[in-house]
């Protein structure tokens, strides 16, 4: 019991000085030991790189989970080391309502099969999200959080015992000044001699620790390289669902809504005739196949009397044979429509070319 409170005693003392020492610098009464100015460098990119990891993982959990309510339950599993329970994203939840809906309204019909497909595509869209977010988490989340929970903290930890270790060593330089007998002087000597030992180790152990921040960038890099291939797969994969969507809904627009000029709003279909109107005749014999060779001859095709639309290409289109015309992603063409065409096609004009386009790669403009 007496070591205890003699060692109390001791800490409190030294604790004071310190108190004192580190008071009397900022009062400009005391001389401070300055670092080398590559420490100093060094301490600058340490703290620079504590605060940017911290805001890149905060925003980077906002990107991945918008939810705070999730974001703080996620916490709360990681906390007491549990697993965090798989959660339905909202484009899975968003598919199963859509397939629901569909099998209530009745999956054969127009809308229940248009619900069903684009449920589905909601539902791919989801676990490709989900994907996403867990990769991210394992590959890049978890390796900053590794870094602000184990190196920093052991970097943190160190630079207080070195602040510490400055505070004594200016003391016992203090002490020594202020000593006027002999005795006092040896004393204040072989304390500061000490104090600089243990100072100059203390030092160095943190100073390599600081170094270590250029392993940690590179480790970060090598993350930062992962997390952007996951999201570079993710927006791919959802580019592509997309586009298969909107062919399987272009495919199925002309069986639901037979029209003259597909994706016109207006356009009101015409009574079913078996036979064209003597007016039309020329245009059917310029869409019709050559009786030579079975060929389309776009040279004479004429637009119809009705007009015709602008519409921008949506993606590539390679031209299958002479009777189509190819298509660049974002160019604007001269669109229209034939009695008796196929309505998954029209007729397409870029200056003097002219060519069938499929309507599932065009979006059609007023």
């Amino acid at each position: 019991m007496d070591f205890n409170v003699k060692k109390l005693a001791s800490d409190a003392g030294v604790f004071f000085t310190r108190a004192v020492q580190f008071t009397e610098e900022k009062l400009g009464q005391a001389e401070k030991t300055e670092l080398d100015a590559h420490f100093e460098n060094l301490l600058t990119r340490a703290d620079s790189t504590k605060n940017w990891t911290e805001k890149i993982l905060r925003q980077t959990e906002v990107l991945l989970q918008p939810n705070p309510s999730a974001r703080v339950e996620e916490f709360l599993y990681e906390k007491l080391d549990r697993k965090i329970p798989s959660r339905v994203t909202n484009g899975e939840l968003l598919g199963q309502y859509m397939t629901e809906a569909a099998n209530d309204f009745g999956p054969s019909g127009p809308y229940g099969q248009t619900l069903i497909k684009v449920g589905e595509t909601q539902k791919r869209l989801g676990i490709a999200e989900r994907d996403f977010i867990h990769s991210s988490s394992i590959n890049f989340l978890t390796p900053l959080r590794n870094f602000l929970e184990g190196d920093w903290r052991t970097i943190s930890k160190e630079r207080r015992i070195l602040q510490n270790r400055r505070l004594d060593l200016d003391a016992c330089k203090a002490r020594l000044k202020k000593a006027k007998a002999a005795e006092a002087k040896a004393a204040a000597e072989h304390e500061l001699r000490v104090a600089q030992t243990e100072f100059d180790r203390q030092a160095e152990v943190t100073r390599l620790l600081l170094e270590g921040i250029s392993s940690t960038h590179v480790n970060h890099l090598r993350c930062l390289h992962e997390f952007a291939e996951a999201q570079a797969t993710y927006y791919a994969q959802c580019y592509q669902y997309m586009v298969d969507l909107q062919k399987q809904l272009g495919s199925s627009r002309g069986e639901v809504f037979p029209s003259t000029f597909v994706g016109n709003a207006d356009a009101v279909p015409a009574p079913l005739n078996t036979s064209p109107p003597a007016a039309t005749l020329p245009l059917l014999q310029a869409v019709s196949p050559n009786p030579a060779d079975g060929t389309l001859n776009p040279a004479e095709v004429k637009p119809p009397a009705s007009g015709t639309r602008k519409a921008r290409v949506l993606y590539d289109y390679e031209a299958a044979d002479s009777t189509e015309l190819g298509l660049r992603a974002d160019e604007l063409i001269t669109v229209y429509s034939l009695p008796g065409m196929d309505p998954d096609w029209l007729i397409g004009e870029r200056g003097n070319q002219k060519g069938k386009v499929p309507v599932t790669y065009l979006e059609l403009l007023s």
